[in-house]
C-alpha cells in the first residue's frame, strides 16, 4: 500500500511509520520537521520514507499535498481543534482511497455513560472547526476530527481507532517507563491497590498493525482499541516491571481508600491506575468485541514489558515526556512521606 502519515514523529504516528515500513509499504509523512523526540530518532531521515516538509496549519500548506501524489491510505492522528482534520480530508479526499483517524475512547460521552461500551455508545458534541486551541477539551476535539474526516471523505471510507491507554517502545508519555524506572531504583515502592484492579491497555504496536490489516482489508467505522475486559489486572504489569528490571524492589500495595485520602492523584501521580468510582474510570471497560473479530492481536504483557525497558535503557537519562509536557509522577519525596504513613 502507498500511505501518508500526517506528523509520524511521535508515538502513535511513529508506529504507524514503522510497522508500515517493516511489511514494505510506501510511505510518506508530512510534518514540519521540527516536533520530532530526540529518543525517537528522525522519523524524516528512516530509509524508505518520503518526507514532505509542510505545517498543516500555515495557508495552502496540506492543500498542496493533492499535488505530490496519491494514496491507499491516509492516517492522521491530529488532538486539537478538528479544522485542521478537515482541512486535509478535504484536500486529500481526491488523491486518497481511506482515511484512517486515530480517535480516543475520550470521545464518549462518560458524564451520561449507559451500560453500552459499544462503539454505539454515546459520544461527545464535536468541537467546532474554527481556531488551533479550543476550549471544549481533548474528547471534543477528538471527536470533531471524527466527523470532520467523515464528512469530507463519507463514512464507507473512513476508519476511526478510539483508543484507550497505549503503552509499548516508544511511549514518550512515560506511563510505563515510570514504574520500569521506579522498579529498577529498588526498594520497597507504592503499589496503588487492589492489585487484581481491572484494566485496558494496548500496545502501540498492536494498534498500527490493526490499522494497517483493517485499512488494507477496507474496513470503516468506529473500533474501539484496547485488550478485552477482565485479560488485565494492573498487579500484572507491575510485577513485569520488578521481573524485567532485575531489580530487588518489591511492591507494597496501599488501598485506594488510603491513597485517596492522602491525596495522592490516580493516572497523573500514579500512571495506569485508575480507582473504581474515578472521573477517569470510563476509560476502561470498552468491548472491543469487534475489533477482536475484524483481526485486532494482543500481544503478552511481559513482551511489552520488556520491549519497553529496552527501549527505555537505551535513553539513558534524556528525559522521557513529550515537548513541553512536565514530568508529573510521585516524586520520591512524596513515596517516602506515604511509605512511612
Amino acid at each position: 500500500m502507498r500511505i501518508l502519515v500526517m506528523g509520524g514523529t511521535v508515538f502513535a504516528g511513529r508506529a504507524v511509520v514503522d510497522e508500515a515500513l517493516a511489511r514494505g509499504h510506501e510511505v510518506t509523512v508530512f510534518n514540519r520537521g521540527v516536533s520530532g523526540v530526540p529518543a525517537l530518532g528522525d522519523v524524516n531521515a528512516l530509509p524508505g520514507v518520503r518526507a514532505i516538509r509542510g505545517d498543516r496549519l500555515a495557508e495552502g500548506e496540506v492543500e498542496r499535498l493533492a499535488g505530490e501524489g496519491e494514496w491507499d491510505v491516509v492516517v492522521d492522528t491530529w488532538t486539537r481543534a478538528p479544522g485542521a482534520v478537515r482541512a486535509a480530508a478535504r484536500a486529500l479526499a481526491g488523491v486518497a482511497g481511506r482515511y484512517v483517524y486515530v480517535s480516543s475512547a475520550s470521545v464518549y460521552d462518560h458524564e451520561r455513560m449507559t451500560a453500552d461500551r459499544t462503539e454505539s455508545a454515546r459520544t461527545l458534541s464535536p468541537a467546532p472547526d474554527e481556531g488551533d486551541d479550543r476550549p471544549e477539551g481533548y474528547g471534543h476535539n477528538k471527536r470533531g476530527g471524527e466527523a470532520a474526516a467523515e464528512q469530507e471523505f463519507g463514512p464507507e471510507r473512513v476508519l476511526l481507532a478510539r483508543c484507550g491507554l497505549m503503552v509499548g517502545p516508544g511511549e514518550v508519555v512515560g506511563r510505563l517507563p515510570y514504574w520500569l524506572r521506579r522498579a529498577a531504583a529498588g526498594g520497597e515502592m507504592v503499589a496503588p491497590g487492589p492489585a487484581d484492579l481491572d484494566i485496558q491497555w494496548l500496545d502501540i504496536r498492536d494498534m498500527a498493525a490493526f490499522l494497517l490489516d483493517a485499512a488494507g482489508a477496507g474496513r470503516s467505522g468506529p473500533y474501539n482499541l484496547v485488550s478485552p475486559v477482565g485479560a488485565l489486572r494492573l498487579g500484572a504489569p507491575l510485577e513485569e516491571c520488578v521481573r524485567v528490571t532485575g531489580s530487588a524492589a518489591t511492591l507494597r500495595w496501599i488501598d485506594a481508600e488510603v491513597l485517596l485520602a492522602a491525596g495522592v492523584e490516580p493516572w497523573n501521580e500514579l500512571p495506569l491506575w485508575i480507582p473504581e468510582g474515578h472521573p477517569y474510570r470510563f476509560l476502561h471497560g470498552w468491548d472491543v468485541s469487534r475489533a477482536l473479530a475484524d483481526g485486532l492481536r494482543i500481544r503478552p504483557v511481559a513482551e511489552t514489558v520488556a520491549d519497553t525497558w529496552a527501549w527505555v535503557r537505551e535513553l539513558g537519562t534524556e528525559k522521557l515526556v513529550v515537548p513541553g509536557r512536565p514530568e508529573a509522577w510521585l516524586t520520591p519525596e512524596r513515596e517516602r512521606e506515604l511509605l512511612a504513613g
